[in-house]
């Protein structure tokens, strides 16, 4: 048979019209893959004593081409994929809960003020180092020095 290049070339309209028949519309260059990978496999699985290659190989990437289809619609049910605004609406888990901070605080009682602040920044808002230092206008070693501490302390708790 001749090179797979030859063919793609010589079946890309067929390929096209078979999408287009289909209504593939969404995610078009995915589903051109398929057709190519289709007809690579077409033309390895062909067998000429039992009719022409054109007809086998239309009906085998259609067909590959439809339980692609298939596969993808039955991914879109079964996967939720919110849409941006969604994450944009989520809420803070930590404001949920207006007494999540004094219960963090109460088994914190050993913390120095700052080693609570770095606590409090990083478990309630999620503050990475060089933010709180920033925020508290603090050097980046001074919040490490805090977190260090605050760890050692709450470290030395937990093996008690």
């Amino acid at each position: 048979m001749e090179s797979f290049e030859q063919l793609v070339d010589q079946y890309q309209p067929m390929l096209h019209k078979i999408m287009h028949s289909l209504h593939l519309y969404k995610n078009h260059e995915e589903f051109y893959q398929h057709s190519l990978i289709a007809l690579w496999e077409a033309s390895q699985r062909f067998d000429p004593n039992k009719g022409s290659f054109t007809n086998y190989a239309y009906t085998y990437i259609k067909g590959c081409l439809l339980m692609e289809l298939k596969k993808s619609n039955q991914d879109q049910e079964r996967y939720v994929q919110p849409d941006e605004q969604f994450w944009d609406l989520a809420v803070d888990s930590c404001s949920d809960d207006p007494l999540q901070e004094e219960i963090l605080l109460s088994y914190c009682c050993m913390l120095t003020p700052n080693q609570k602040k770095w606590l409090l920044y990083t478990v309630c808002d999620g503050l990475s180092v060089k933010e709180i230092a920033e925020l508290e206008k603090v050097s980046l070693s001074a919040v490490k020095s805090w977190r260090s501490g605050a760890r050692e302390k709450v470290r030395d708790l937990v093996m008690e």
